[in-house]
């Protein structure tokens, strides 16, 4: 059975269109998660028709594919993903569309910021499904990334100047694609880039004078926001998630939490906050959200990448007291 899905998923893959555009006659670009759909809508404007493989709701890092998203990347004239952070759009872009790929790591300047413990990459809980679209492709095989100490930290968007870095590299490339487009894409990307900068100045001056200065999150998603403001970020978990941390790291958050005096245990929207709010009981703390600004939920889909940037900026100044 798996032989004959893996053959139906790359029949379906090449049976696209080969037009320079839809059938809407706007380019067709697949995006892999949402920081680079908001770049890809936000930039292309109507020039372009955005799919972006990670659902509302879906933490991309358990992205797994359907054939009609394998066939979507097919059939798309770019792609744009960042490799390392979804193996299943990885091999599905480099089976399918290695052409129209587009990685914007290179651009991000990815750091190895890196878990500096152990974890445990869980396995399938039992009785727990993902969400998403359906059942999981030959793609859907590949398991998440399991990222160790030294790894490149993935999580570009949450610096605003990385950020501005990548929606400059897609504009490029979106040019490239579509030259005949290339004085609306310029122009939107200069108002994106107006707002993003204008995010950074926002963070250098909201974070500058803080009376704390370590703030303690689920997962480590935040390390190169900390870096960029001053901040010092204590993950619960490492890069991904949902990976289990040792009791020996629940007690060592424990105690920076009681030694620094930290107010707050920061989670997140698509992850269970069960270990955040324990840890939590146990120093008599507050939780609170700080959003990866991985994916919207149903309880956030009205939000937009500066939106939910500006409303984790008033929980950082709340929990550390920055005047």
């Amino acid at each position: 059975m798996a032989g004959l899905a893996a053959l139906a998923v790359v029949t379906l893959a090449g049976c696209g269109d080969s037009s320079a555009g839809g059938s809407s006659g706007k380019l067709d670009v697949v995006t892999s998660f949402y920081p680079l759909e908001f770049i890809a809508k936000s930039v292309g404007g109507d020039a372009v028709n955005v799919t972006t493989l990670t659902a509302p709701g879906v933490e991309p890092h358990d992205l797994e594919l359907t054939p009609k998203q394998v066939g979507e990347i097919s059939d798309a004239k770019l792609v744009v993903f960042e490799k390392g952070l979804q193996p299943a759009v990885d091999e599905a872009v480099a089976q399918n569309a290695k052409e129209a790929g587009f990685d914007v790591a290179p651009a991000a300047k990815l750091e190895a910021t890196g878990a500096d413990f152990e974890e445990h990459e869980g396995e399938e809980h039992e009785g727990e499904e993902h969400e998403g679209e359906g059942s999981a492709t030959p793609s859907g095989s590949v398991k998440p990334a399991a990222f160790t100490e030294g790894d490149l930290d993935p999580h570009f968007w949450l610096d605003p100047v990385r950020y501005a870095g990548v929606v400059q590299a897609v504009t490029d490339k979106l040019v490239a694609v579509d030259a005949a487009n290339a004085d609306g894409y310029k122009e939107r990307a200069a108002t994106l880039l107006g707002e993003v900068n204008k995010l950074d100045t926002e963070f250098k001056t909201g974070l500058a004078d803080c009376e704390l200065k370590t703030f303690v999150t689920s997962h480590e998603a935040f390390a190169y926001l900390a870096k960029r403001y001053g901040l010092t970020m204590v993950g619960i978990a490492g890069f991904t998630p949902d990976a289990e941390p040792t009791p020996a790291r629940i007690k060592e958050v424990q105690d920076i939490v009681r030694e620094q005096k930290v107010t707050t245990i920061f989670y997140e929207e698509l992850v269970s906050p069960k270990v955040a709010e324990s840890i939590a009981r146990d120093v008599h703390v507050k939780t609170a959200v700080l959003s990866p600004i991985e994916g919207l939920s149903d309880a956030n889909s009205q939000e937009t990448y500066l939106s939910l940037m500006r409303e984790n900026l008033q929980e950082l100044r709340k929990a550390n007291s920055c005047a």
